[in-house]
């Protein structure tokens, strides 16, 4: 089922409308070398193959995990032959992030030749596996998942054509049916067509109905693919929306997107690593109890196991989501750094010093020490920090949870160290 035109396409509108720069691109014979970039079944392969159709280009592959060098080479070689004789070669390279550095260096020239338009296909972002020489010379386009109306439609079109699809068995589908199959496959039109052609011998006479409904859709599914790739974009986008729930206080999204990394089959430990560092870097006093229990929960698991140890970390993520939230302790420590690698190693005041013995304190070591406990908990008016810092604020307690009984303490303890008549 395969388009055989650019315009049997379904989906990537943004990438193949009318105005778009890919149609305008082929209908001038000027295809840019490019990265096709988008998630499983999405159409990469197929739109690559239609744009050196389109274009009258010689297609050839080279794989970038089972190619080496020499085949890399023996490519270029007759794509050269072909530019000699007036004829263009795509060079399509799957999953092009795995080429080696030295594969993208015998690449580049020709890349800039003209010797072959290079047509790179993956699903992770190429700024991390691309020389920025090669990266520079190629137009990136995104692909995204198949909408669940783009999928009905290419189901339907597969049930209804009798030379390349399932158009002989006569099945009537079931609207709801193609629906649920839309919505159950991520976005991947090779996935939907393969559980169509399961749900279509299930459906089949004699042993069917002939109708293909919900049952036999089901019973193809199994269970729903989720896209992910563990290192990639996809784990990181779900990780990024499971975090940003919890700062922004949603527990009913943070709960589903964890739920989603841990069904994609991340690593439970990796999720609650994360909540572990979340409930310092995002809560922090403002609830002091949000790092021992997200503490706790990652004990729990690693005692529980799954899947009993999910209840565990689904308390925490609930709890660090409702959680009052305050950054102040990590701003703190960034602005401590700040400093420290701006003034270097300045002096620990004379006062602080340790002086375990009578010759230190004859040189004046912890002179002048003030003990807190001394003073009822603390010493106005000294100050710990080196001279040229004096004065400096790193924390600031926000006015949120317990942090809030925390900033109005400090402002109390300080006022307690001004001179008399200053405010």
């Amino acid at each position: 089922m395969r388009p055989r035109r650019l315009g049997e396409m379904v989906g990537q509108r943004h990438l193949l409308g009318e105005n778009a720069l890919l149609p305008r691109a082929v209908a001038h014979r000027r295809l840019p070398s490019m990265v096709l970039v988008g998630p499983p079944g999405s159409g990469k392969t197929t739109l690559a193959r239609l744009l050196a159709a389109e274009t009258e280009a010689h297609f050839e592959t080279w794989s970038a995990v089972t190619g080496g060098l020499a085949e890399l080479r023996d490519a270029i070689e007759r794509a050269d032959h072909r530019r000699l004789e007036g004829r263009r070669t795509v060079l399509f390279v799957d999953e092009i992030h795995r080429v080696t550095r030295g594969q993208q260096d015998v690449l580049l020239p020709h890349v800039e030749r003209g010797t072959v338009v290079l047509v790179g296909a993956t699903t992770e972002n190429p700024s991390f596996a691309l020389t920025a020489a090669l990266l520079s010379r190629l137009r990136v386009f995104r692909l995204e998942p198949l909408s669940s109306e783009d999928l009905v439609a290419l189901l339907e079109r597969a049930l209804a054509d009798h030379e390349r699809g399932l158009g002989a068995l006569e099945l009537r589908a079931e609207p709801e049916a193609l629906a649920r199959l839309a919505s159950a496959v991520g976005g991947d039109a090779r996935r939907a067509l393969d559980v169509l052609e399961l749900a279509a011998v299930h459906a089949a006479p004699p042993h069917g109905s002939g109708v293909l409904g919900i049952e036999s859709v089901q019973a193809a599914l199994a269970e729903p693919a989720l896209p992910h790739d563990r290192g990639g974009d996809a784990h990181h986008d779900l990780a990024s929306a499971f975090i940003k729930s919890m700062r922004g206080s949603d527990p009913d999204a943070a709960v589903y997107w964890m739920m989603r990394l841990l069904d994609a089959g991340d690593d439970p430990l990796f999720v609650l690593r994360r909540m572990i560092v979340f409930a310092s870097e995002d809560v922090g006093n403002a609830d002091p109890h949000a790092l021992p229990l997200a503490v706790a929960a990652d004990a729990a698991f690693r005692r529980l196991g799954m899947p009993e140890g999910i209840f565990a970390m689904a308390q925490a993520c609930c709890y660090l989501a409702c959680a009052p939230k305050s950054d102040a302790s990590s701003r703190a420590w960034l602005a401590a750094r700040g400093d420290v690698r701006e003034h270097g190693a300045l002096a620990v005041p004379m006062h602080l010093r340790n002086a375990p013995t009578a010759a230190m304190r004859a040189e004046g070591r912890g002179a002048g020490y003030r003990n807190p406990h001394d003073e009822g908990g603390h010493a106005p008016g000294v100050v710990y920090l080196p001279d040229a810092l004096a004065g400096r604020r790193y924390y600031d307690p926000k006015n949120m949870g317990a942090e809030a009984r925390l900033r109005a303490w400090l402002e109390r303890l300080r006022l307690r160290g001004r001179p008399e008549g200053t405010h």
